[in-house]
């Protein structure tokens, strides 16, 4: 039985009739609501003003004294909208919105402004106005310029010839909504602070007009060197970087380079990580860091790898300074090129190289340039002048990559030292464990070395005597080899820095109130680089000083009144006077403790 017969037997003739007409209706509505859906799609040639204006935090746009109403903005988008098709078919599908604040009478003297700070986004959508191209692009009607906004980039475009500048503090947002225009009190205002700033451009280096004085460029070039470090300034610096040896003098070329060259613009650094104490830093040479001139120097030597200029002035040539303001320094701040450096060293003399000269060849695959010798011009893409520090013969892990435990690691690579760990002793142990004890001849001796010896080698240490000397190799080899280091405070206990881990280190305090200094030195640093610390306070009779001062004297009974005479007195006194004669039976247990911590 056909559809047909069986539809006429369910319904009758009127009932038919009324479900076609239903039907109709439906499909009448079904039609309506896709025109409705689809409507700002289908108008044949006014595209869709989709403005975006989305800026990075580093390149923003700020409209600055005046107040754009939204009645303004909307009754220009609505003239556009009411143009004739000719008029819009001209401009394709590239949308270029013009703000005009003084209805349509020509802008003679007022600029628009472009600058830093973040506009927020707005979308100006409306009936009857389709989708076009992304890309914006700026066309000059009358004279003057319109602004384009890229909706696929985020960044400003210098506004050139003719700029408008509006009158009061604050601007507004229009926005626009289906097909109803927002009054002025209806769109979201937000004040705009007023400030002198720059168009920044899109690739987003600062360009500075003509008008930019030397004090602003200034600052903003400052961030290069960092002068607020407590113990060191540095300078980091990309880009075309000549040096100038004859001069002392860094030139750098950016975009600001010519305006503060012109106006002498340089800062001074002496590269050596001790920049409080006036005494070391005479004599480290000062270097110049300047923008290079209209006739820059032209280079002589062009290396393609970074520089590190510093100083091994100042107290370079004391072992512990060597490695607290110089070598530690070094290493955190080149060990991020992984050997692709040249190091430039001013105040270089031979003694200091040689004698370290397996740590510079193992922190650069070039050899070092003794810059204050050179007369060419020698460029690099990018310089670090001065070294960064932390603290006294440490490093900050919280603020760098690297740790002492890196750099223990980079010496026994350096040194070829083969014993990482010390002895780990159990009862009945037949092994006895190495005692280093670092000997001095004109300060801070021990006056009964001998005694020493013997009463550790009757608790079961096998016992090394040693001053170290300049053939850090050989030293290096001997420290490494020893389970525990005993040596009055001074430069000898740097060697520590070659032990094994969870070694031990015994210093000895002479009187004077060392504990300051004891702790910052070495018994601080000791803990960082995973050696067991251990001291010993010498009492008034184990010092040579009771030979020269009696003991009510304030040498013995108040070291601080000779510390408030100054450093060299305290110095005169208590470092190059004093020598000590240790009570062995009172330094025993000492000892004792060392063996306990070797066998846990």
């Amino acid at each position: 039985m056909g559809y047909d017969a069986m539809l006429a037997r369910s319904f009758s003739r009127h009932e038919q009739k009324k479900l076609g007409y239903g039907a109709l209706v439906a499909c009448f509505l079904l039609a309506l609501s896709l025109c409705t859906v689809f409507k700002p799609y289908l108008g044949p040639n006014i595209p869709m003003l989709n403005l975006r204006l989305s800026m990075d935090a580093a390149d923003k746009m700020r409209l600055v004294n005046d107040t754009i109403s939204s009645q303004g903005i909307v009754g220009h988008i609505m003239q556009w909208i009411n143009y004739p098709s000719s008029s819009r078919e001209s401009v394709s599908q590239s949308m270029t919105l013009v703000i005009e604040t003084k209805s349509s009478q020509e802008i003679e003297d007022d600029r628009l402004v472009l600058v830093n700070e973040t506009i927020t986004r707005k979308e100006i959508e409306g009936d009857g106005m389709l989708s076009g191209n992304d890309t914006s692009w700026s066309k000059e009607i009358e004279g003057e310029k319109m602004i384009s906004v890229n909706e696929s980039a985020s960044r400003s475009q210098e506004v050139e010839d003719q700029k408008m500048v509006q009158e009061n503090d604050t601007s507004r947002s229009p926005r626009i909504e289906g097909e109803k225009t927002l009054s002025g009190n209806e769109s979201t205002s937000r004040s705009r602070e007023v400030e002198d700033q720059r168009v920044v451009p899109a690739n987003g280096t600062n360009l500075v007009s003509s008008d930019v004085d030397a004090e602003n460029a200034a600052k903003m070039m400052e961030p290069v060197c960092n002068f607020t470090e407590p113990r060191t300034d540095f300078c980091e610096i990309s880009g075309d970087i000549r040096v100038d040896p004859k001069s002392s003098t860094v030139f750098f070329a950016t975009s600001q380079a010519s305006i503060l060259a012109e106006n002498s613009t340089s800062w001074s650094i002496r590269p050596y990580a001790r920049k409080t104490d006036k005494t070391a830093m005479n004599i480290v040479r000062e270097w110049s860091i300047k923008p290079a001139p209209r006739e820059i120097p032209q280079c002589s030597q062009y290396h393609n790898v970074p520089a590190i200029l510093f100083s091994i002035g100042g107290y370079g040539g004391n072992h512990f300074h060597a490695f607290t303001d110089i070598i530690i320094p070094l290493f955190l701040t080149s060990q991020q090129f992984n050997g692709e450096v040249q190091f430039l060293i001013s105040n270089s003399y031979p003694s200091w190289t040689t004698k370290f000269q397996s740590i510079l060849k193992g922190l650069s695959r070039y050899d070092f340039i003794n810059i204050d010798r050179e007369e060419e011009i020698h460029c690099f893409p990018s310089l670090i002048i001065g070294l960064k520090s932390h603290k006294e013969m440490g490093i900050d892990s919280s603020r760098s990559p690297y740790s002492m435990t890196d750099f223990r690691q980079f010496l026994r690579s350096s040194y070829s030292l083969k014993k990482a760990t010390a002895i780990k002793m159990s009862d009945g142990d037949k092994r006895k464990p190495r005692l280093l004890i670092i000997s001095r001849r004109r300060t801070r001796a021990f006056t009964n070395s001998g005694e020493i010896v013997r009463m550790a080698k009757g608790m079961g240490y096998k016992v090394l005597v040693a001053e170290p000397d300049a053939n850090l190799t050989r030293v290096s080899q001997v420290v490494n080899s020893c389970d525990v280091l005993l040596g009055v405070h001074g430069a000898g206990l740097t060697n520590m820095v070659f032990l094994p881990e969870n070694a031990i280190l015994i210093q000895i305090l002479p009187i004077g109130k060392f504990d300051w200094l004891a702790r910052t030195d070495f018994g601080g640093p000791a803990k960082d680089m995973n050696i067991r610390y251990l001291d010993y306070e010498i009492q008034q009779e184990e010092s040579t000083l009771i030979q020269q001062y009696p003991l009510d004297h304030a040498v013995f009974r108040d070291p601080s009144v000779i510390s408030k005479q100054g450093w060299e007195a305290w110095k005169s006194v208590y470092l190059e006077q004093q020598n000590v004669k240790i009570d062995v039976n009172r330094f025993r247990p000492t000892l004792s403790k060392a063996l306990e911590l070797l066998h846990e």
